[in-house]
């Protein structure tokens, strides 16, 4: 039995939900998702308690071990979904570097990191970047979203570990190394 895909995900009142098929739509002040979850899982909503259940039969479990994942799972990617279009996720990052900057322009994130050439990065549907001095805010409804282009534009340039320069996530600790001793 999964204990995550035991629990229910409660729906606010700000958000509507719709189920079609295999196909379940959660639509809020942030934005609208949908999520293609898998045939072994049942996904159910309960409009009067205002609740998410997500099940699976304990014959099919103990007949095949390893889909029981899936129940956890999709109860997780719900409730992802739930918040997600309700609140809303944020990644901050922070360039560390001497005349290092970032810019947004137009539907591009523009990083002068230290190369010869400016690094241009689209902008996915549904995220906003905003960008201020030397810090970078990812806001969107898509938890994976928001944070595989948090993760692309850290890529560009990690911080290193003798001087800190680079791409670091706000709350991120760079472990620094000491150089080379020179002369006893």
């Amino acid at each position: 039995m999964s204990r995550i895909g035991k629990k229910t995900v409660d729906v606010p009142k700000d958000a509507k939900v719709a189920i079609s098929g295999r196909t379940i739509s959660i639509d809020g002040p942030k934005g609208s998702l949908s999520f293609d979850f898998r045939p072994e899982v049942e996904v159910n909503h309960d409009t009067d308690a205002k609740q998410i259940n997500v099940t699976m039969d304990p014959a099919y479990i103990a007949k095949k071990r390893s889909n029981g994942a899936y129940w956890g799972t999709t109860r997780a990617l719900i409730a992802n979904m739930v918040e997600g279009v309700t609140k809303g996720y944020e990644r901050k990052l922070e360039i560390v570097g001497v005349g290092w900057t970032c810019n947004v322009q137009g539907q591009e994130l523009v990083l002068k990191i230290g190369f010869a050439n400016l690094i241009k990065m689209p902008i996915p549907a549904g995220l906003t970047v905003t960008t201020e001095k030397q810090q970078i805010v990812v806001t969107g409804a898509d938890k994976q979203a928001v944070g595989h282009f948090a993760a692309s534009t850290r890529a560009k340039r990690k911080p290193e570990p003798y001087n800190g320069k680079g791409i670091k996530y706000t709350n991120e600790v760079i472990q620094r190394k000491q150089g080379k001793a020179f002369g006893k």
